[in-house]
């Protein structure tokens, strides 16, 4: 994909001309996303998981119900998750912040490499694609924290302080959610957290500017995340939308965060939890923020299905891998294709 200028985000080039969608954006018809054939949300179709008393006396039954969304959903919603209200809204706030900075300054953080660890920048990969993305955004590593934060943006004055804090709680809650799911599969608490190696954490800070006409585009097209786990704070403005049974639905903005199974936990789990095709739409009246948090294994994790998942019953899937192997083929493949697990499976015949 072309841009105007090196360095140019979408938020610039929107904001030079709010009529018009660019030609780079602008996606074929049967790639659009036919926004009128979407499923409104309910809790009939996105699980809610309650995770009051994870830590004591209610273990047990969140550890059945995310057992129950892992395998029928591979997306759910959780409450009671122990990070505060006013640090969501403190994230979200800084990072709104730190796009509505002025453009000399933001954008000196502008890198279209995916070898630099913290970065901002634009679409997905502007190097390899050939339709852009909707949005733009700013990666941040967060583990371990003393290594990268130096990097981040010290302004907002207040940005390092908050995105600190905020990594810090989640990364306890995917830890703890990581528990969850193996004592769900039958195995060892500590089963999935062990098979991460010495494990990864970054941020996307997404901001998909209003849009003119976005049946033309996506923020972010179908895809599934390549990493273990994600957890997803999301402002008040749809977009987030997930598949299931064939069918599109809105993942309503309610406060709670929004955790979805990735890559790895269906290869670790020899595909009894499966990651889900979802995509960020675009809308004409409001901007949008979303930060997902991706816990990853270390790119030198050597991933396969546990032993105790493969049996006379159930034949191994997937092949053995390291993260670094897998990762690579997802960055450089990108989202032109929805899964990049196809190329892992292991022949039945």
């Amino acid at each position: 994909m072309v841009f105007v200028e090196q360095n140019l985000l979408l938020s610039d080039l929107v904001a030079r001309n709010r009529d018009v969608v660019p030609i780079q954006y602008v996606r074929p018809i049967s790639e659009r996303p036919n926004l009128e054939d979407v499923i409104a949300s309910d809790k009939s179709n996105i699980p809610i998981v309650d995770l009051q008393g994870i830590d004591g006396s209610n273990w047990s039954s969140v550890v059945k119900a995310i057992g129950l969304a892992c395998q029928s959903d591979g997306f759910f919603q959780v409450n009671n998750h122990g990070i505060s209200e006013e640090l969501m809204a403190n994230m979200i706030c800084v990072s709104r912040e730190f796009f509505r900075l002025p453009v000399s300054e933001r954008n000196n953080s502008y890198s279209d490499s995916p070898l630099k660890a913290n970065r901002l920048s634009t679409s997905f990969n502007v190097n390899t694609e050939k339709f852009g993305c909707w949005r733009d955004y700013l990666r941040l590593h967060c583990d371990p924290l003393e290594d990268f934060i130096h990097e981040w943006p010290s302004n907002p004055p207040s940005f390092r302080d908050v995105a600190s804090e905020y990594s810090k709680k989640i990364r306890e809650l995917a830890l703890k959610l990581l528990g969850c799911i193996s004592e769900s599969l039958g195995l060892d608490k500590d089963s999935m957290k062990n098979s991460l190696g010495k494990h990864a954490q970054h941020m996307a800070i997404n901001y998909y500017p209003t849009c003119s006409d976005p049946q033309l585009t996506y923020g972010l097209p179908a895809h599934k995340d390549p990493n273990a786990i994600t957890l997803l704070l999301q402002d008040n403005v749809p977009g987030l939308q997930v598949l299931k049974n064939g069918k599109w639905v809105a993942v309503n903005p309610i406060p709670n965060l929004v955790v979805n199974i990735g890559d790895q936990i269906e290869v670790l789990s020899n595909g009894r939890y499966k990651s889900v095709l979802h995509r960020a739409i675009v809308n004409r009246e409001q901007e949008r923020m979303s930060i997902p948090t991706f816990y990853c294994p270390s790119m030198d994790s050597i991933i396969q299905p546990h032993k105790s998942l493969v049996d006379h019953k159930n034949t191994q899937l997937y092949r053995t891998f390291t993260y670094g192997e897998y990762y690579e083929m997802f960055w450089n493949r990108g989202l032109s294709r929805e899964s990049c697990l196809d190329l892992f499976t292991i022949s039945q015949n």
